[in-house]
C-alpha cells in the first residue's frame, strides 16, 4: 500500500486499476484508499493469489465480472464510469484483467498453464467480438507483441510472453473490436517502451532487460479521446517495488 498511496499522491489520477492483488474482498484495504479520496471501488479478490480491483474518486459501478480462466480465479472486473459519457450518452466502460503468465514452457502439450493462457486469450476474444460500448481494457496481459516491447527480440523468441503463438493469439483479440493499442499510438514502436523487469536482474538499470507485459486498449472512439500517455519507470526504484510499473493515460471526455 505504501508504494500505491505515494503514486496516488504524486499523479492523482481519477481512476486507479490494479491487478494481482492477493487478497479477498474484505480484506482490501478500504479505509486506505478513502483517506486519499478514492471513495468508489470494485473489488474482485481471491485468497493468496490473482486478483484486480479498480478504485475511483469519481462514480462507478462494477459492470463485470468474466471467468475468462474458466475455473473461478479472480482475474477480471469491469465497471462502469458513471460520469464519463460516450457520444451516445453511455457510461464508459474500464475492463481491468489479469491474464494468466503462462509457465516457464511455451507447450500446451507439456505445460497445461500455457494451453490455459491461449485458452483465456481465445475466451476473452470471442468476448471482444460481442462489445457495443465504448470501453477501455487495461491490465497485466503477459505477452509484448512487438519485437522493441522486448529487450532483446531473437532471444525471447522461445520465452513464454514474447512467442509467436502468442503475439498471434494477441493480435486476433485486438482484431476482434479493431482495439486501438493506446500505448504505442503515442510512443510509437520502434521506441523502447518497458514496463516490467524481473527480480531476479541484479542491475535493472545497466541490463534494461524489460518487456512490455501492461496495456491500455480502447475502443476506436474512446482511443480518440486519449490526449497522452506515459510512464512512471522510476516507481521501479521505489522501496519494495513492484516488478511492473503504473501507465498513465489521460483522455478529454
Amino acid at each position: 500500500m505504501p508504494i500505491v498511496a505515494r503514486f496516488l499522491q504524486e499523479e492523482a489520477p481519477d481512476v486507479l486499476c490494479l491487478q494481482e492483488i492477493k487478497c479477498q474482498e474484505h480484506q482490501f484495504p478500504y479505509d486506505a484508499f478513502a483517506e486519499l479520496g478514492y471513495t468508489h471501488s470494485a473489488v474482485h479478490g481471491q485468497k493468496g493469489y490473482h486478483g484486480v480491483a479498480t478504485v475511483s474518486r469519481t462514480p462507478l459501478k462494477e459492470f463485470s465480472r468474466h471467468d475468462w480462466q474458466a475455473n473461478g480465479e479472480a482475474r477480471h472486473v469491469g465497471v462502469e464510469l458513471l460520469d464519463a459519457k460516450d457520444s451516445q450518452g453511455r457510461a464508459i466502460v474500464i475492463e481491468n484483467v489479469y491474464v494468466p503468465a503462462g509457465g516457464d514452457e511455451p507447450n500446451r502439450d507439456v505445460n497445461p498453464k500455457f494451453g490455459q493462457k491461449l485458452d483465456f486469450l481465445a475466451r476473452m476474444t470471442a468476448w471482444a467480438e460481442q462489445i457495443e460500448r465504448q470501453t477501455l481494457i487495461v491490465g497485466d496481459f503477459n505477452i509484448a507483441p512487438l519485437e522493441s516491447d522486448v529487450w532483446n527480440h531473437k532471444q525471447l523468441l522461445k520465452v513464454v510472453s514474447h512467442t509467436p503463438i502468442e503475439v498471434e493469439t494477441l493480435q486476433r483479440f485486438k482484431e476482434a473490436h479493431d482495439w486501438v493499442d493506446i500505448g504505442r499510438e503515442h510512443i510509437r514502436d520502434p521506441e523502447r517502451y518497458f514496463s516490467w523487469w524481473s527480480y531476479r536482474s541484479k542491475d535493472r538499470k545497466a541490463n534494461d532487460r524489460g518487456r512490455r507485459l501492461d496495456h491500455m486498449w480502447a475502443s476506436a472512439e474512446l482511443a480518440g479521446k486519449a490526449s497522452g500517455h506515459r510512464l512512471r519507470e522510476d516507481a521501479r526504484d521505489w522501496e519494495k517495488p513492484s516488478d511492473h510499473i503504473p501507465l498513465i493515460t489521460e483522455f478529454s471526455l
